[in-house]
């Protein structure tokens, strides 16, 4: 069943027409996450020690607050601004009465600075999205291995992402041996360098079609290239 569970969006999103399936997948667990975060979930004790502890990146904050349930995320920041004024008080508080081996953990890192660096860099979200998007990546490999149907969707695709390109290389080493190993490295290196110059050159025609000499010429695929470029080029879906 849980194999069952994890090979089941992995081959969803393998075999929908996207530029990233990784991509693909991390949207999907981001919105689902986002829906999780902002549904009753709020209110249970061990949700809300969470969201209190780890607060939530820009990204993900501009997000919740796009989302129809303003209460639940008025009370969330609510117990997690409560929990940073009492945290920063003790820690001004220690700076002031002269405990330096508490405000300073090395030359040149405050206390404060420490945690204000930690409030940027956790996010409930982002932790949720992680722990599950790691294991889908992990039965990607798995499936690569086991599933000769995978295997020839996983030839047909559009490509990746630069960043999922690099952590599809590097997770190759990692999990696949042998021959299973060299195969994937030569398809994924096929599908990235391929895809990455087809996208390249239907955004050059993009340009090119504001050149009036070209203005009469077909699109082709090129009206849509700038956001399907950004989206090669930085794992950003733009709607």
């Amino acid at each position: 069943m849980a194999e069952q569970l994890y090979t089941i969006p992995v081959n969803e999103a393998f075999r929908t027409d996207c530029e990233c399936p990784l991509c693909q997948i991390y949207q999907t667990l981001q919105q689902n996450a986002i829906d999780f975060t902002m549904g009753p979930s709020y209110m249970e004790d061990d949700v809300r020690l969470a969201t209190n502890q780890l607060g939530f990146c820009k990204e993900h904050i501009k997000m919740l607050y796009q989302h129809q349930n303003r209460l639940g995320l008025a009370l969330m920041m609510l117990s997690h601004t409560d929990r940073t004024i009492a945290e920063m008080k003790k820690i001004a508080k220690s700076s002031k009465s002269g405990q330096s081996g508490l405000f300073k953990k090395k030359e040149g890192d405050s206390l404060l600075k420490l945690f204000s660096d930690s409030l940027e860099d956790s996010c409930y979200i982002c932790q949720r999205i992680d722990a599950t998007f790691d294991r889908y990546v992990a039965t990607i490999f798995h499936l690569y291995r086991t599933d000769d149907e995978f295997r020839k969707v996983f030839e047909k695709g559009k490509g990746f992402c630069v960043s999922h390109y690099v952590l599809l290389r590097e997770g190759a080493a990692k999990s696949l041996k042998g021959s299973h190993q060299e195969e994937f490295l030569k398809t994924l290196d096929i599908l990235f360098f391929d895809n990455m110059q087809r996208v390249r050159d239907e955004l050059k025609w993009f340009t090119d079609k504001f050149d009036y000499r070209y203005a009469d010429q077909p699109w082709g695929n090129s009206k849509d290239a700038v956001p399907r470029t950004i989206g090669k080029m930085n794992s950003v879906k733009i709607e």
